[in-house]
């Protein structure tokens, strides 16, 4: 299994600490969150992980065998060339055509997330492609939600099976059934389907994000909705944000 961190980003939201490093350098207790996201992924049994770049990419690239030597893994950078006028619909299909190529499963993340790490082996656990969706936090306009039918729980609702209705930010909160969290899983067998349907999404418009490729890959393929039940997170998108990046690390560690 590998995994797929993107950090091809910039950050405008979080000026002037992106001024000069992409979001995925920025540190907390002196750690970075690449490095963090990479521990999590390692506790959960993955040693192999690409990382799309693009704003700020060599500082990125030049990070990376540092972290490799480090925990004994290989890291593959990817390059977004046009991170600037595209957006994660891009930078994921870079990685997932290259994994086409040797087909194996693979987790996506987004690289400005904090999480706690039993939700990363949650997903890695995943018999199916999978999404994180939380079903605790409180939804706003903000939250990128999800109206999912035919839900099919487990007896202790972690997981549910179904249809994506719809996904994105602006659909009605009493209707949804939670919000995507920005950490899912592709398997193996799914991944020409995800693809076929990503490059359709850029053909659509380059800053199409890649969560919509999962609505139109629900209707084909049986696809996991895993539950944070109460476990926490958060996208580090603004200042208000980071903030609650470095009290949730507090809680974490602690």
């Amino acid at each position: 299994m590998i995994g797929v961190i993107l950090a091809a980003g910039m950050g405008t939201r979080l000026m002037p600490l992106t001024k000069d490093i992409p979001k995925a350098l920025l540190r907390i207790n002196d750690v970075t969150l690449l490095e963090r996201m990479i521990k999590n992924c390692i506790a959960a049994g993955i040693s192999e992980f690409i990382v799309v770049v693009g704003y700020n990419r060599d500082k990125v690239i030049a990070m990376c065998p540092e972290i490799a030597e480090k925990y004994g893994i290989y890291i593959k950078t990817i390059v977004n060339e046009e991170y600037d006028v595209t957006n994660t619909s891009v930078s994921t299909y870079l990685a997932s055509r290259y994994i086409e190529n040797n087909p194996q499963d693979f987790i996506l993340i987004n690289g400005d997330n904090v999480v706690d790490p039993e939700i990363i082996s949650g997903i890695a656990e995943c018999k199916h492609t999978g999404m994180i969706v939380d079903n605790y936090k409180q939804l706003n306009d903000e939250s990128f939600k999800l109206i999912i039918d035919d839900e099919k729980f487990n007896e202790d609702r972690s997981i549910s099976k179904g249809k994506i209705n719809s996904i994105g930010k602006d659909l009605d909160i009493p209707s949804s059934s939670g919000e995507f969290i920005g950490v899912s899983k592709v398997i193996a067998q799914d991944i020409p389907e995800f693809n076929d349907i990503l490059s359709g999404l850029i053909d659509e418009d380059p800053q199409n994000y890649y969560d919509y490729a999962f609505k139109e890959l629900s209707k084909i393929k049986t696809i996991d909705f895993v539950l944070t039940n109460g476990l926490k997170w958060t996208e580090i998108d603004d200042h208000n944000d980071w903030e609650n990046a470095q009290l949730l690390v507090g809680e974490l560690e602690n």
